[in-house]
This record gives C-alpha cells, sequence and structure tokens, in this order.
C-alpha cells in the first residue's frame, strides 16, 4: 500500500531495544538455532496493527517461552530511514513486517538482514508459498533476504458518476487501449466533470513512478524497470507507455501540479491508480468502478505493479530459530486469510481464489484484484536501488511531466546511468 512505503515518522524513538542486540553484527550459526523472546514491528496502519495484535497474541498463546513483544514501527521521517538507522546502530527487532522490497538492497549492503536460505527449510517454504514470482525477490548473490507477504497488485479505479455526467458508458468504459484510454480522458475534461482525467502525483520522490508509468509500464512488457542489469525503460514498449503520459500531460488530461487532498475522492480527478485497499477507503463515498491498467493495444496485460510488503529479519537478532517460527506463522494459511480478512490486502501466495474461495465468494469487489495478484511484478532487487528510481524519476519528470527535451534521448541517457547503477555492487 502506498501509505505503507510513506510511513512518516520522528526519528526519536529509535532507541528502542530489539530483540536482543548487538551492535548490528550477524551472530551467526548460534543465533540461527536459538530460541527465545523477540521483538517485531508491523505497519502503523490501523487495520493491519490490529491484525498484528491478533497475531502475536494467538503466538504467545502457544509459546510462553518465546514471547513476542511487538509495536508499530516507531516515527520518524520514512520507515525505512528509521529502518537503516536502527540497523546502524544494532537496535533493529529481529522482524519488521513492512519491508519494503526496494529498500532491501540498502538493508543488505547495510549488512543489516538475514538470508532466509540459512533456514534448512527456507527455499521449499518460500517456493511452496510463493511460486514461480519468488525468483524476483532473490538478491543478486542469488540468496533471499526478504519474505514476500502481502500485495496490492494496482488498478484502474474510475468514478461512475463522472463518466455518466460525460457521457461515457460507466459500466462498460472504453480505456483497455492507449487511444481509448486518451478519447474518455479527454472527453471527460472537455466535459468539464472533473479537473483531471487521472492525477497521479507529479512530485520526485523515487517511489512515485510506481502509481502512474510502472503500472502501465509492467502491464505492456511484463518486466522489471531493470532485468539482468540493463534498464528497460529506453525499449520501444516502455517508450509506449511513457509516451501515453507525456500526452496526458501535454494536453492537460493530468495536472502539473500536486493536489492538496485526494484528488479521486473529492471528485477532481476522474479515475486513480489504486490497490485493493481503496475499496474500504472509498466505501460508498464514491460510485467506483474499477478495470486493468491499459496497455499500447487494449490486449490483457503482462504484469501488474505489486506495491509488495516483505518480512524481513534483522541481524541483530539473537533467537533467530524463533523469529524463523515467527516468519512462517504468521504467514500460514490461516494467518493469511484472517490478513485478507482484516485488510483487504493479498497475501502472496499460489492460487490465491482456491486458498479462500468463501472470502472470494462474499467479497466479489477483491476477486478482480486477486486475479491481477497472481501475476505481479516487483520493483527490481539490484545493488542503488533507490538511487535507480530517481535516476528514472528525475528524467521522467523532466521529459514526461514537463515536456522538456526529446523524450527518447532523455529516457536513454537514464538508462545509461541506471545501468552502471545496477553493475556497482
Amino acid at each position: 500500500m502506498k501509505k505503507a512505503f510513506l510511513a512518516m515518522l520522528p526519528a526519536a524513538a529509535l532507541v528502542l531495544t530489539a530483540c536482543g542486540g548487538g551492535a548490528g553484527s550477524d551472530a551467526g550459526s548460534s543465533a540461527n538455532k536459538a530460541h527465545g523472546p523477540i521483538t517485531v514491528w508491523y505497519s502503523n496502519n490501523a487495520p493491519e496493527v490490529a491484525w498484528g495484535k491478533r497475531m502475536v497474541a494467538a503466538w504467545n498463546a502457544g509459546h510462553p517461552k518465546e514471547k513476542v513483544t511487538a509495536q508499530e514501527i516507531p516515527a520518524g521521517k520514512s520507515s525505512e530511514e528509521v529502518i537503516g538507522a536502527a540497523i546502524t546502530a544494532g537496535n533493529t527487532p529481529c522482524l519488521v513486517l513492512n519491508t519494503a522490497p526496494a529498500a532491501v538492497p540498502g538493508f543488505q549492503k547495510q549488512g543489516g538482514l538475514v538470508a532466509l536460505d540459512d533456514f534448512p527449510d527456507a527455499k521449499r517454504y518460500l517456493q511452496s508459498r510463493v511460486g514461480d514470482r519468488l525468483a524476483q525477490y532473490a538478491s543478486p548473490d542469488g540468496k533471499h533476504y526478504q519474505m514476500p507477504w502481502k500485495s496490492n497488485p494496482v488498478m484502474i479505479f474510475y468514478n461512475k458518476e463522472l463518466f455518466k455526467k460525460a457521457g461515457l458508458d460507466a459500466d462498460h468504459p472504453k480505456l483497455a487501449g492507449y487511444q481509448d484510454f486518451l478519447s474518455t480522458s479527454r472527453k471527460l475534461v472537455k466535459s468539464g466533470v472533473a479537473k483531471a482525467a487521472i492525477w497521479p502525483a507529479p512530485t520526485s520522490e523515487f517511489y512515485q513512478s510506481w502509481f502512474d508509468y510502472y503500472p502501465l509500464f509492467a502491464a505492456q512488457t511484463g518486466k522489471q524497470l531493470v532485468e539482468d542489469g540493463k534498464a528497460q525503460f529506453d525499449s520501444p514498449e516502455g517508450l509506449k507507455a511513457a509516451e501515453l503520459w507525456k500526452t496526458m500531460y501535454a494536453e492537460g488530461l493530468s495536472p502539473k501540479e500536486s493536489y492538496n487532498g485526494d484528488a479521486f475522492a473529492e471528485g477532481k480527478s476522474a479515475m486513480a491508480i489504486v490497490g485493493p485497499w481503496a475499496i474500504s477507503v472509498y466505501g460508498n463515498k464514491v460510485k467506483w468502478g474499477a478495470v486493468p491498467v491499459p496497455t499500447a493495444d487494449g490486449t490483457p496485460g503482462k504484469g501488474t505493479f505489486s506495491d509488495e510488503k516483505s518480512i524481513g529479519m534483522y541481524t541483530s537478532c539473537k533467537n533467530r530459530a524463533t523469529a524463523w517460527d515467527v516468519m512462517k506463522f504468521a504467514t500460514s494459511k490461516e494467518q493469511d486469510g484472517k490478513l485478507l480478512d482484516a485488510t483487504g490486502q493479498m497475501p502472496m501466495r499460489q492460487d490465491l481464489t482456491a486458498a479462500y474461495p468463501s472470502y472470494f465468494a462474499s467479497h466479489k469487489d477483491y476477486a478482480d484484484f486477486a486475479q491481477q495478484a497472481q501475476h505481479t511484478i516487483e520493483a527490481p532487487n539490484v545493488p542503488n536501488s533507490v538511487e535507480i528510481w530517481q535516476t528514472f524519476r528525475d528524467a521522467y519528470i523532466k521529459s514526461v511531466i514537463f515536456g522538456k527535451g526529446d523524450l527518447h534521448t532523455t529516457l536513454k541517457g537514464a538508462a545509461d546511468k541506471v545501468g552502471k547503477l545496477a553493475e556497482n555492487q
């Protein structure tokens, strides 16, 4: 979920004692076999906190000598900065149930993450849970420093009332192909029903590309932003997605300024790119529909951005055998089902709809997201991940949002820089 990654938090709370600390050093094989109390941090969104408290209580009831002490991730500028600072200080918790995949390469470089492959049953467990998508979460050394946990596969939400006012078919909107998407967007804005057809944040933070360009890129290409050490966004298919957004901004269909609020909820924008969390957020406030993000020719997308959060185990943990058991407990079929029921977020589990048929039968709005969840595309696990995304974002803002310079030349230059960053361990 977008808000989970941004968790705005004051760095003062970093002094917390974690699960037995050491100055950030890896205690090695003895810690991997040790059992005992551990500390856990989880996300600070209310439904997830409620699930986390119940999960911990269930574990503690059956494991009095391996008690879990849990809390929301401490406050600071961002959750990633809080975790990074805790790694440096050597006082991370054993587990963080809100580890962003894009941050994993940096945490790993700090020496902060435990390779889960060190546990004998880990590879089998991870593979059986995630399936073929597990390869996207492996680090360059081939090991797994995160357990893929839950995703928020994105789709296009659209406001049915605004579509009707604009004379558009609200039940069968023409949004599948780029030309139809543009035509529909033009009608929405020209009719005056909303200022924007769609209003993603046009700001410079590296992660903003996950909620405008990357979903369309993933659908069009089925690729990650970087594969085999090379940028993919300057490919012909990658450029098609960029050209669509450039047209949206050039024609004023997507504003170049930020909106201070929720443009979709307030009727300022007729569409939004969102995950399943949006169903409970918008609820009955907006009469919405949902469709997959468009592709150039309107054929089904080859993937969708996952907006996934993983569970990481951190090297200051002394009782890692317990931490590993808690990871498996928290991601069991039972707990995954409770997470799904409490939050609407999709567990990273094979055959999701088959695993929870009664849930999806009674929560039909979530079924389309569940289908998307089976072919998610993750942010690439490469060195200098954040710098790579920032390099792309800077070029995107210049050439796509503000239309400065030649689009192809600018993105090619960014791709060259990204390739060098991906090679630099």
